[in-house]
């Protein structure tokens, strides 16, 4: 097969010239002259036969052409670090420092982080846990992980994973449902605390908020006070698996509401691209994150088809 390319070096002079918006700049990074960079970007934009940059007193700024072809140029050099990467492996160690809510990073991610690590041993992760979806990374963060609807100024965010809400109670609780919730059962998370009334006004029952009963910060201390006991709490029901699994707590079955936030990779707006090992962690929890979904699905599916089969 043969690929129509223009030289790898005019490509990369190109795109780091648009993220860095100058032929100086991109210079500095590319080891190369000022001279060299606009050579590479002019011979480049004379074999596509268009202009790529309009050139400014002070810098550069892309035409319509350079703005579509931009980011192909910029996948195609994400994929091949990547796969570079993770295959053979970095130079020298790598630190990630990663952002998280607080449940995910307990709940989910914490678990799952050995395996990781196993696969990519010259990885070293920080991780850093945040309450508030809405508070500001520091400068150096390289993956953050945030729940909310998905509009942050400043980002773009990609969906990671949306999971339906669950009811939990403590295991010698006797709730089947909304209609047994009795005032002052009820545990409330700040942030998501119309879950109650969406179950509630589901049921087409009052709920019972005369005595407002507890209210957390986290998922993860609603959690602890369900098996301490204390309440019921709605909670993704990704981060209630673990605390059923265990024993410790109780799913009220056949009942899922939707969540209407997600949890979301963010990466800066703005021409600088993500770096290629923060790009292979977040493969790599999509890529966990699908195959545990496809196994749950599976796994319910075999259970229904065993309940019938019965």
């Amino acid at each position: 097969m043969s690929y129509h390319l223009p030289p790898l070096p005019w490509l990369r002079s190109f795109e780091a010239a648009a993220r860095r918006g100058s032929f100086a700049a991109a210079a500095v990074e590319l080891g190369l002259t000022s001279a060299a960079v606009s050579y590479q970007v002019r011979a480049l934009e004379q074999l596509l036969g268009r202009p790529l940059f309009e050139r400014l007193p002070r810098g550069l700024r892309l035409t319509d052409m350079g703005k579509a072809y931009l980011p192909s140029i910029r996948k195609a050099f994400g994929e091949l670090s990547v796969s570079t990467l993770g295959i053979f492996g970095p130079e020298g160690d790598i630190t990630l420092d990663v952002r998280v809510s607080v449940s995910f990073g307990v709940l989910w991610l914490a678990p799952r982080l050995r395996a990781f690590l196993a696969e990519h041993p010259a990885f070293r992760i920080r991780l850093f846990s945040a309450i508030w979806g809405d508070a500001l990374p520091a400068d150096g963060t390289d993956v953050d992980i945030r729940f909310g609807h998905g509009a942050w100024p400043g980002y773009a965010a990609r969906l990671l994973i949306n999971d339906p809400v669950v009811l939990v109670t403590p295991l010698e609780s006797k709730i089947s449902g909304p209609h047994d919730i009795a005032a002052g059962e009820l545990i409330h998370i700040l942030g998501v605390e119309g879950d109650w009334q969406h179950l509630f006004t589901a049921a087409d029952r009052p709920p019972p908020f005369d005595q407002v009963g507890l209210t957390v910060d986290t998922t993860l201390a609603a959690l602890e006070l369900v098996a301490a006991g204390a309440g019921a709490a709605l909670v993704l029901e990704r981060f209630a698996r673990p605390l059923v699994a265990q024993g410790r707590i109780r799913q009220v079955p056949n009942l899922y509401l939707p969540q209407e936030q997600s949890h979301f990779l963010l990466t800066r707006d703005g021409m600088e691209a993500p770096r290629a090992e923060a790009t292979l962690f977040c493969d790599w929890l999509q890529q966990t994150l699908l195959a545990e979904r496809d196994l749950q699905t599976s796994g319910a599916a075999a259970r229904r088809h065993k309940k019938h089969g019965n």
